[in-house]
């Protein structure tokens, strides 16, 4: 590490709002939705992400002598573990049944949202693996210094997987369903690559939807009305609440980000005449579209679909975008043309004894997720060469 690593000033942060939000944006990989500044700001200020949720922010920056911060991690204190899609229910259980504490946990997350990218935002131009490194250093002390029993990266960059493990953290993968834009000129293009009996299956999704009198349209959340904006939130409210759970993000949250992320948030809207049947809120960066929220006033064959995939594929051809990230699980994207994609979590354990049986775990568990990802690509809709 270079003589001015040396000197790095490790700061920790109980509110995103204390870092200049200049420098966070700044940083390498905050041009991701769910790690700018402004969402951060959001979730914290309405209540969403605080110590009552569950989420007690504790942000770590590394600044240099001039005040320049070189590098940063988005990082909470957790007493449970709901809201990171990264499952370790099992791995708590167990703490309790030999009467330790699993929670507190250190969890290194943009809150609620199971999406790919970098977790350690360094400076571009600066040494980034050296900064990379502090930074898990800064999360290993903070594990020991507030007797937490682990710290957690989650969905953390493929690229930043040998810094994790050159601090001997643990990893694990995980599959997701994402879908990639091959140059597609439009929806037909991209059905035209289809085999007959799948690309039948969309056209027939979506004449339901166009027969039973819906119209679709996406819009950026900041032109909605108070009005429009709030059935929004209602019908993703009503979503979870048919689940037994509570929206993690209340009306106020969706208001803040709507207008302090107006290139980034967009709205689905299923209409049939003047009422909106459904929605589904997605994020947009300058190459990546994020499926986050949906909700629906009624069962209508295929709306899901329509709502969820359908249009955010059409979005992202139209707005020539690289991804789509619809979300967690879900077999059913694969007919759609979303493929498996591995991702990946970092873990550190502090006690000995918990980290190796942890580590046999995973190690169990790697061969069986890479075959249920080899598995289901095996049934793509595509047709063969």
């Amino acid at each position: 590490m270079t003589d001015s690593l040396h000197r790095l000033q490790i700061r920790h942060f109980a509110a995103i709002g204390e870092v200049d939000a200049r420098q966070w944006n700044a940083l390498h990989g905050a041009d991701c939705p769910f790690l700018r500044h402004e969402f951060l700001a959001a979730v914290e200020d309405t209540g969403c992400a605080s110590a009552q949720t569950g989420w007690t922010p504790a942000h770590i920056g590394l600044f240099n002598d001039d005040e320049q911060l070189l590098a940063a991690c988005p990082a909470y204190g957790k007493t449970h573990s709901w809201g990171e899609f990264v499952f370790d229910f099992g791995w708590a259980r167990a703490y309790a049944q030999h009467h330790l504490r699993y929670y507190p946990k250190l969890v290194c997350a943009s809150p609620f949202s199971p999406v790919n990218g970098p977790r350690l935002l360094v400076r571009p131009g600066a040494d980034t693996h050296a900064l990379r490194a502090a930074l898990i250093r800064a999360m290993e002390q903070t594990t020991a210094a507030k007797a937490m029993s682990s710290a957690h990266a989650l969905f953390i960059d493929p690229d930043e997987c040998d810094d994790f493990r050159a601090r001997n953290w643990l990893l694990r993968r995980d599959v997701q369903f994402h879908w990639f834009n091959e140059g597609y000129r439009d929806f037909e293009d991209y059905l035209s690559r289809f085999n007959s009996e799948y690309r039948k299956k969309i056209r027939r999704e979506r004449r339901r939807c166009a027969e039973a009198g819906i119209t679709f349209q996406m819009v950026p959340a900041h032109t909605l009305s108070a009005a429009t904006l709030r059935r929004v939130h209602a019908l993703h409210a009503h979503t979870f609440h048919l689940r037994g759970h509570e929206p993690y993000l209340n009306l106020a949250c969706f208001a803040r980000l709507a207008n302090d992320l107006p290139d980034a948030m967009w709205v689905a809207l299923a209409q049939r005449g003047e009422a909106l049947l459904a929605t589904a809120v997605f994020f947009a960066s300058a190459t990546t579209l994020y499926g986050r929220y949906w909700g629906a006033a009624e069962h209508q064959h295929s709306l899901h679909f329509e709502t969820c995939y359908h249009q955010g594929i059409e979005f992202c051809i139209a707005q020539g975008l690289q991804r789509f990230e619809p979300g967690t699980q879900g077999e059913h994207k694969i007919s759609r043309g979303f493929g498996p994609t591995l991702t990946w979590s970092a873990h550190h354990i502090a006690n000995p004894g918990f980290r190796e049986a942890i580590s046999e775990f995973l190690d169990a568990e790697a061969p069986a997720v890479e075959a249920y990802a080899a598995q289901v690509a095996a049934h793509t809709p595509f047709r063969r060469g």
